[in-house]
Order: structure tokens, then sequence, then C-alpha cells
């Protein structure tokens, strides 16, 4: 195996002595430059798997170095040495292409991990996006995307993800870590609105026994569940500006403290984030910090609405039918020329999401192997209204549809949610009618008023399928 070569720039001797004795001990041959000018020389004259440089340096700053590499030896991962408390520089280092950053005085733990994370980057080969987390589409705005993505792959710099709900953001998000050094640690997405604001902290950083009424148990939070990979925080325009404030310092200290801990722990993760919100406004109004914003925000993505990219929804379309397909065996069934005109002139406000629930329910409700018009059910185009069907049909014959005076907003309040109710309901009433027809799954489905298509889907959703 080849040792592999480390460039060192600093004018402090004693800096690059640690450094070099370090390294060496990871063994990483070294070489030193105490200036800008000697750096270059050698950057010119040799190559390395990995670039250590200060900030402040005699003849200029460490920036030079970070966008001398940038375009000259894109490849090498270039890691910066900053002051003790200057995260504005590191986020300008950061944002100038560097691979990440250590502060002084420098944790030599923290150290041989950024070491052994950014060798790991250099010797990564260029491949295209993996097909076990497919961004589909052949539109400018999707190329771009992809190629930013491959780029953003290699760095750990964090990356703020932009877009409308249902767009892909966090599909981008593990596409960034599935290319990129910690493909094989854990990512890890937790949605920021969903976590009750009195577990936050302790679901964030974990809790130590006895800290509170009901920590029976230590729990490991999600930073340290992450450890050595990715941390994705959906929605998190969300957080509540106490919590905010605790986020900033973890990520900035790479360090947290368990509740009820007496000492902090140091992390290693890259920071993902999302939101469908527009975060410079969110700061403008004060619900959401700027220091926070800045340190999150170091590089954008922006992920396109499926109306501004509508060459893509034949391949979406095709994509997700086959998946709906293959996951009960049975062949995917085509569009109707109407059905992909209808398709391509709805907005689609909830845009791949949408699309993904109006083909399933189209799927699922169709008697034969093509898709029309009117299976999709639209809201716009004349589709056909369920609830206005039913409602004026029930008024029209004086017919009750809860004849049992169900309190249905009584039982739906014992189950976590509204898809745990349904659900729940649904098993019960896919259950007796495969009770009443003795098991005939043909016959159920008649008596059910469904195809036999729409009763297997159903059933294999919701683990009843026995086959």
């Amino acid at each position: 195996m080849t040792q592999k070569r480390a460039l060192i720039i600093d004018d402090e001797p004693d800096i690059r002595e640690l450094l070099e004795i370090t390294l060496g001990r990871m063994h990483i041959d070294t070489q030193s430059a105490a200036n800008i000018a000697q750096a270059l020389q050698l950057l010119s004259q040799n190559s390395y798997d990995l670039c250590l440089t200060d900030m402040r340096l005699p003849d200029g700053n460490g920036l030079q170095i970070v966008e001398h590499i940038q375009q000259h030896h894109p490849r090498l991962p270039v890691a910066v040495i900053t002051a003790h408390g200057s995260i504005d520089t590191a986020i300008e280092s950061m944002k100038a292409g560097a691979f990440d950053f250590i502060s002084k005085p420098v944790d030599l733990p923290t150290l041989r991990k950024l070491v052994n994370t950014a060798i790991e980057s250099s010797q990564l080969i260029p491949q295209p996006m993996p097909r076990l987390t497919p961004i589909i589409g052949e539109s400018k705005a999707i190329q771009d995307l992809i190629r930013s993505i491959e780029k953003l792959a290699r760095s750990q710099a964090p990356v703020y993800i932009s877009g409308e709900s249902g767009s892909g953001k966090e599909l981008v998000a593990h596409s960034i870590h599935d290319l990129g050094p910690r493909a094989n640690n854990p990512f890890i997405a937790v949605n920021c609105g969903a976590i009750p604001r009195e577990l936050m902290e302790s679901e964030f950083f974990g809790h130590k026994k006895g800290s509170f009424t009901g920590a029976h148990q230590d729990k490991v939070g999600l930073f340290q569940a992450a450890e050595g990979g990715t941390l994705f925080f959906d929605e998190v325009a969300d957080l509540p500006l106490d919590m905010q404030v605790k986020l900033l310092r973890a990520i900035q200290e790479k360090s947290v403290r368990p509740v009820g801990a007496a000492e902090e722990i140091a992390t290693d993760v890259r920071i993902l984030c999302a939101t469908h919100k527009n975060l410079e406004i969110e700061v403008k109004e004060g619900r959401f910090r700027q220091d926070l914003f800045y340190r999150l925000n170091v590089i954008q993505l922006s992920v396109a609405p499926l109306r501004e990219r509508r060459e893509d929804i034949p391949l979406l379309t095709q994509h997700l039918l086959s998946k709906l397909a293959a996951e009960i065996n049975l062949p995917a069934p085509k569009l109707s020329e109407a059905a992909k005109r209808r398709l391509d002139n709805y907005h689609f406000p909830g845009n791949v999401r949408e699309l993904e629930n109006i083909l399933e329910r189209a799927f699922t409700l169709c008697d034969n192997e093509i898709i029309d018009a009117d299976d999709l059910q639209l809201r716009d185009g004349g589709a056909v209204n369920l609830t206005e069907k039913t409602y004026s049909t029930s008024k029209a014959t004086g017919e009750s549809k809860n004849p049992g005076n169900v309190d249905y907003a009584a039982r739906c309040a014992e189950y976590p949610s509204l898809d745990d109710y349904l659900q729940d309901v649904e098993k019960e009433i896919l259950c007796n009618a495969l009770e009443q027809a003795r098991w005939n799954k043909t016959l159920a489905a008649k008596h059910l008023g469904i195809s036999f298509r729409s009763l297997r889907y159903r059933l294999q959703k919701l683990g009843l399928d026995d086959e």
C-alpha cells in the first residue's frame, strides 16, 4: 500500500512539529512550508493526499491556499487551522472549498478523525448517482443538482438544502452522504418539527440515567448515534430558539453534553439541513438565529419544484409505477395519452411526493393495465371530488353513512395519528371481507367493490398478504 503524503503549512515551528509527529504516527509522510510562497512551490513539484494550512501566514492567508488548490488540484482535500472562536473565518474557508476546519489549540483525537476522513475522501473515485437513492430527471435543473451533489459529497461543509415540500430534499441529503467518505457510517434524519419541545435536548444530545423523571437508563442522542456519519435536520426552521442556541454550540464546538452529564463528549458528524421555509425571512422575523443560519448555510442547494421541470414527469412516472408494481409482483400499468396530458397540465403543489401519491391511488383503483385520466382523480381539470360525490348521494337517498353513530373523533384520539387509525380501520374491513368470502380474494374484492389488483396491493401494504 502506497504511503500517503500530506502538506503542512504553518509559520509556527511548534505547530508544524506537532502536526508532523501526529501524522507520522499515522504512517503519513509529511512536508512542511512556513509561508504561501514555499507552499505553492511544493504543490507545483509534488502530489499530496491532504493539505493542512494555518489561516494566518506571513505573506497572506489560508484562503489563498484553498482557492489555489480548488483551481489547480481540485481533488486534494485541504483543511484549515483557525484561532479558537474564529467561526466566521472557518465558514469563509469552507465556502471557498476547504474540506473542513480545526481550531487551535489542536485537539489530537479530532485531528486524527479529520485526517482519516480527508484521506478517504482523496481516494474516492468519481461515480454516478447511486441507484439506492436515485435522483431521476434529465432536466437542466436536475443535472445541475446532481453535479453539485457529486462535488459536495467530497467536502465536510454543512449544506442547507432549500425547496418546497415533497421536492426531494431528504433524497438529496442521502445522496450527498452516499457519495462521500462517510457512506459506510450512519445517515440519521430527524424531523425537527416532529419532536416535542420538552424532549428535544434529550433526543439531540442524549441523557444520563436519573437526570430527570422518567430517565430510567442512559440514552444515546442523535449526535452520538450518527458518529462518523451524517446528521440531517429536516424542517430545521421549526426548532425553538432555545434549542437553536444549543445546536449552534454543538456544531461549533463539535461536542455535546448529554442531559445530566458533567462533561462534554466530542462528536464527528457532518451536518446537513433542509426546510421548505425561507430561512432568510425567518431570520428577519426573529424566528431563527442569524448566527445559526450562517453556520448551517455554508453551502446552499436549491431543489427545483416539479412544475419547473415538467420534462422529468414521464421518467418519474415510469419509475414510480415500476416500483409500485414490483412490490406486489405485478406488471407495471401504462398511462393513457389523456392521463399523460392531465399530469403534464397539473400544477403539482405537493411536488414529487404528490405525484407518487396520485400514481399509488390510480394504481390501486384502476381495473386494467391502463391508467386513464379519470383514475388520477386530480383536483383540477374536471377530476371527481369523491367527498362531494359521497355526500350528495347520501343526501339524495336520505341514507345515513354512520348508522351506529360512532364517535370517529374519539376513536381516532386513541391512536398516535390519523394514519394509524385509518390503517387499523382498513385492516378490520379487509379482514372481515376476507372472512365472509372464506379467504377467496377475488370474491372479497368483488364484495368490496374494488379490483383484485387493489385488494392485493392493500393486503401487501398492511402486511396481510400470506403469499
